[in-house]
């Protein structure tokens, strides 16, 4: 009888596996729509504010429904928000506020796709960041994933065709700072509760962001502050899944499926800018899709 469930108990374990990967891949993919929304947003709001107030309106609206959390919180307040990483936070958060910053100053002169497309670059450098930082292996499929992935954004971004100024270099510098900022929620996931990392995010992200405010204050309209609410709850949804995700999976295995933003943002671009994706746009993310689900039938083969 001892021998007869001794092979029961050790299938479990790869079972287990699977489904905490495909959680957290799952997770991943929602935080980018939402994400996706607030670029969205942002952009048809570049028109009337400038973008670095607009980076702190949407930290603003996130602090405003984390007051709304924390007061159903109570007493256990104090507890959810103890850390040992407090400067961790604060720099994470910081490399949020850049990446958001540079990814909004260039939606003011590029289309949501272009700038969506650039940013793409980020997972590359997650799966470089991950092999000193995190000590993970990244093996070669998860390689040949992330440049799948890649090898779609230069087919989307066509290398010649007028993308490549000084403002394309904008999201680029920007994902590499979001590059850095998921490696850190990577860290933090091992240590800190889930509304600890949200609301020292929140609360580090609108710090940063107001430093730059007193030179560039516009009035905002009465719109403006619920699109900054609306971009708020959005974001607080996407990092929320965002550390639930990096909770579930490694660092260097989401990493190509970053690159489904570009379907995301195709699709806002055609409702509510009415830009209509080129056949570049759907075979790069043709190509990105492939690369994501290799990688996703690679790690079910190996679990």
């Amino acid at each position: 009888m001892i021998g007869a469930n001794k092979p029961s108990k050790v299938s479990q374990g790869p079972v287990q596996e699977q489904k905490n990967t495909h959680i957290g891949i799952l997770f991943l993919l929602a935080s980018i729509g939402f994400i996706t929304v607030v670029d969205t947003v942002a952009k048809y709001m570049t028109a009337s504010l400038p973008p670095v107030q607009l980076v702190w309106g949407y930290f603003l609206g996130i602090f405003i429904c984390l007051l709304g959390l924390a007061a159903g919180k109570g007493g256990d307040l104090p507890r959810l928000l103890s850390t040992q990483r407090l400067s961790l936070h604060f720099a994470r958060s910081g490399l949020l506020v850049l990446s958001i910053s540079m990814l909004f100053i260039a939606l003011r002169y590029m289309s949501l796709a272009d700038a969506t497309a650039i940013s793409f670059t980020s997972p590359l450098f997650i799966t470089l960041l991950a092999i000193p930082i995190l000590k993970e292996k990244v093996d070669r499929a998860r390689w040949l994933a992330v440049l799948g992935g890649l090898l779609g954004v230069l087919v989307v971004v066509r290398p010649g065709s007028g993308l490549a100024s000084w403002i394309s270099l904008l999201p680029l510098f920007g994902a590499v700072a979001f590059a850095a900022f998921q490696i850190a929620t990577r860290l933090l996931a091992s240590t800190e509760n889930t509304f600890a990392t949200l609301f020292y995010t929140g609360t580090g992200g609108l710090i940063w962001s107001s430093l730059a405010l007193p030179f560039v204050w516009q009035t905002p309209e009465q719109w403006h502050w619920w699109g900054f609410l609306i971009q708020g709850a959005l974001g607080l949804g996407a990092h929320l899944c965002m550390i639930k995700a990096f909770a579930e999976a490694e660092a260097s295995l989401l990493a190509p499926f970053n690159y489904s933003k570009i379907i995301w943002a195709a699709a806002a671009g055609y409702l509510v800018f009415g830009n209509v994706p080129t056949l570049n746009t759907l075979a790069g993310a043709t190509i990105i899709a492939m690369a994501g689900l290799f990688i996703m039938l690679h790690e079910r083969r190996n679990s």
